[in-house]
């Protein structure tokens, strides 16, 4: 095949890198979130996050899934060794390394022998394309450097493995001094390598550079060309869709766009680019609706806040916050949407909020399924009702049985189940039990008296916390739990708190934010004040007021 009758990216019988796994539109996805990813500030899996994560990218639909550098560390050699026992259905396992050392021997190379003792089908080899590169910092000649690729590449290639060549700094490499950029490639070539793959190591070329380099790499190798780029100019998601519409057939990226610095290409908005934007299709229609899924269980198992606004698949990616768009998707779903959320795992909502028009207030019970019919001017006076509590702090948009509440709240029927009479905090810190000195370990302790009232009956009750809102919870709850006795299965799962204003210092607002579960439900409420304790209460008035109305007198 020559270069120029190399099947086009978007032909259905184009094939990516030769033994591949079959991509159905001829790509390649190839992930690194593994070991590309992991270079994230702030970012660790355990063994078994990374096993577990492997196992969800193979459910997706991915093709390779790179899992470490098995000369590195430790834990990526037990990453192999475990990973020998996973089902996997699509993907191919990856070992990564780098190329021989200079001067040195591929066969005896302790780097090459790691990677090759990962007993996985593919390797993927790192080697430098940037001439200045190879001086300063292998600080090597040129022409040895080209050996060092050649030289591992057959090494490899001859021991039976598919061989990925990533071809480092390829792009800054290919601007200063093209021909030796090129000249890499060949050298991974003449080894062997199944694929080149181009990397923006530095993450800052523009498209421009992009294209051109994939064009010049296509005439200059028979092989297949990939993609690997960084987002440190915020390009590496366009910038990989430029290099597949140029040429390439391979792309690498990283669940959510993990990766060191700005991060790497978000496998993510890849996927679903290609197969909603492009046409190209990579995955199976049922593996695409699991992008929304495998991304936010990525982020749970690492530990970290889902990003709301990511593309496609973030919480806020389909939610509507002003009324002339919620107006308008009520008459004609999708109306301010670039793709059906539904084919990503994803879904529509309308928040509630200062922006908000009526029909978002009808809109938002609706998707709540609360069955409130309301009188035009009981819409009204609830949007009103938001407005002003906004004003003071509040937000409604992931605090939805606050939200019910409100409306409730504002039906002139609406009798609520229990009321805070009075309460009263006393804090001290006093010495240890076990403190021998006064100067030894103190503690905060803090008492709460509360007067509840539940209809015609009064209680009071006090409770000890290891703070004040710990003490006000444990009290309420105990005045609470004589009239509903079942509501001592409801528990805090997160207690969140946020200042509004940090300009102002110590009499900043304060937004506190409480999920709460009785182990089959779980709802959100929300509090503001300027007081920190008066705040809390209201987010904790609203989570046990909801739940006595939706289970309370269950049972």
């Amino acid at each position: 095949m020559t270069t120029t009758d190399r099947p086009t990216p978007d032909a259905p019988d184009a094939p990516g890198a030769p033994g591949a796994p079959g991509a159905p539109g001829g790509i390649v996805l190839y992930d690194t979130t593994l070991r590309d990813g992991l270079g994230m500030e702030g970012l660790s899996l355990s063994l078994e996050d990374k096993l577990t994560i492997a196992q969800k990218l193979d459910e997706l639909g991915v093709h390779y899934i790179e899992g470490g550098y098995p000369g590195s560390n430790p834990k990526d050699a037990e990453f192999f060794r475990r990973a020998r026992s996973l089902q996997l259905q699509h993907a191919r396992l990856v070992a990564f390394g780098s190329t021989r050392r200079a001067g040195g021997d591929a066969a005896t190379d302790a780097a090459l022998r790691s990677v090759l003792e990962a007993e996985t089908p593919v390797i993927t080899l790192v080697g430098k394309s940037s001439a200045s590169q190879v001086r300063d910092v292998l600080e090597t000649t040129e022409e040895e450097n080209l050996a060092m690729i050649e030289d591992s590449v057959h090494h490899l290639t001859g021991h039976g493995r598919e061989l990925v060549f990533d071809a480092e700094h390829f792009f800054d490499g290919y601007a200063a001094n093209p021909a030796y950029a090129l000249a890499t490639l060949r050298a991974a070539e003449r080894g062997g390598a199944s694929t080149v793959t181009l990397c923006d190591t530095n993450g800052g070329s523009l498209p421009g550079a992009i294209v051109e380099g994939v064009t010049a790499a296509r005439a200059a190798v028979r092989c297949a060309i990939g993609i690997h780029v960084h987002n440190d100019a915020d390009l590496a998601v366009a910038n990989t869709l430029l290099a597949v519409q140029a040429g390439a057939t391979q792309v690498q990226a990283c669940l959510n766009g993990w990766g060191e610095r700005c991060g790497n290409a978000n496998i993510v908005s890849v996927i679903a680019n290609l197969q909603l934007k492009l046409g190209i299709r990579v995955v199976r229609d049922d593996q695409l609706q699991r992008l929304t899924e495998v991304a936010r269980f990525a982020s749970e198992l690492a530990n970290l806040p889902p990003n709301p606004q990511q593309p496609y698949v973030g919480v806020s990616a389909f939610a509507h916050k002003a009324g002339l768009h919620a107006a308008a998707i009520a008459k004609s779903a999708g109306s301010y949407a670039h793709v059906n959320p539904l084919v990503v795992g994803n879904s529509e909502r309308v928040l509630v909020s200062e922006l908000a028009g009526r029909r978002n207030i009808t809109s938002k019970l609706r998707e709540q399924g609360v069955d409130i019919e309301l009188t035009e001017e009981q819409v009204r006076a609830a949007l009103q009702r938001v407005k002003e509590q906004e004003a003071k702090g509040f937000q409604y948009e992931s605090a939805e049985a606050s939200f019910e509440l409100l409306v409730r709240r504002s039906l002139d029927h609406y009798v609520a189940p229990f009321e805070l009479e009075d309460f009263l905090i006393v804090e001290r810190r006093r010495l240890h039990d076990n403190a021998r000195r006064p100067d030894d370990e103190r503690e905060m302790q803090a008492e709460a008296m509360v007067k509840v009232r539940v209809g015609e009956r009064l209680s009071q009750t006090a409770a000890d916390g290891n703070g004040p809102v710990s003490a006000l919870d444990a009290a309420v709850h105990r005045a609470l739990e004589e009239v509903f006795p079942r509501l001592a299965g409801v528990h805090l799962v997160d207690y969140k708190v946020r200042i509004i204003d940090p300009g102002a210092g110590a009499n900043a607002a304060v937004r506190v934010l409480i999920e709460c579960s009785d182990g089959q439900h779980h709802w959100r409420t929300v509090g503001a004040s300027t007081d920190v304790i008066e705040a809390s209460w209201l987010a904790l008035q609203d989570a046990y007021e909801y739940w006595v109305l939706r289970w309370g007198h269950a049972g």
